[in-house]
């Protein structure tokens, strides 16, 4: 195993007690919420393995809330983060799943509002680490070590085309692009991984393309 910088090998800075189960739980909640978009007003959490058998000892419930509220791994509010859920007024349930998920430490975040709903899964991969494995259903990878635009879409010939263009004639350069479908035809998902960011401009350029049903930047 090669580490890149003394971090991988220390973990990060952080409310404790764990890397894995409270900081990298943080960053699940934190991307979450970010993929949300907002605060939601309810949340349900579904926690496997090693998460569903020790999240309160560990602090995990604690830290995928703190991430929902958009509170970083160091944040001292951390450690008060169920009470500051309450006094915002969400609602959050917790359900302990006997499911044997692909990682050992996987949480499964349903984010509800008046405006609508989405359903994310991370996992916890140590040192603070963390993937988004599945967004509404569609399977990716998602760790958000780079910047990511994430475009929903009616699976149509040229919508992969259409984006590319945007971001070219932009000088965005791609770095990585994965692009799911749950069937021929109907919704799909890019995610896209670029160089630079992706300002409100090139995002609004790509919302008003045609068969373009949704676009986020991670």
């Amino acid at each position: 195993m090669k580490f890149r910088s003394v971090f991988d090998i220390i973990g990060p800075v952080m409310i404790g007690p764990s890397s894995s189960h409270t900081a990298g739980a943080a960053r699940i909640g934190r991307a979450a919420r970010t993929l949300f978009g907002r605060l939601p007003q309810r949340v349900t959490i579904t926690l496997y393995g090693s998460f569903a058998k020790t999240y309160q000892g560990h602090g995990t419930d604690v830290a995928l809330v703190g991430g929902l509220l958009d509170f970083d791994t160091d944040d001292e509010r951390m450690v008060q983060a169920l009470e500051i859920a309450r006094e915002s007024g969400v609602e959050v349930t917790f359900i302990e799943s006997e499911e044997v998920a692909d990682h050992p430490n996987t949480a499964r975040l349903h984010l509800e509002d008046d405006q609508g709903d989405l359903e994310v899964t991370g996992i916890s991969i140590g040192g603070g680490k963390m993937e988004i494995v599945e967004l509404n259903g569609f399977e990716l990878r998602l760790s958000g070590s780079a910047p990511a635009l994430l475009v929903t879409h009616h699976d149509r010939y040229g919508a992969v085309a259409k984006v590319a263009t945007v971001l070219a004639n932009h000088r965005i350069n791609i770095g990585y692009m994965q692009v799911s479908r749950k069937e021929k035809g109907l919704e799909a998902l890019m995610i896209i991984e670029t160089d630079q960011h992706v300002d409100d401009q090139v995002q609004q350029e790509i919302s008003s393309l045609e068969d373009i049903t949704g676009v986020t930047v991670f």
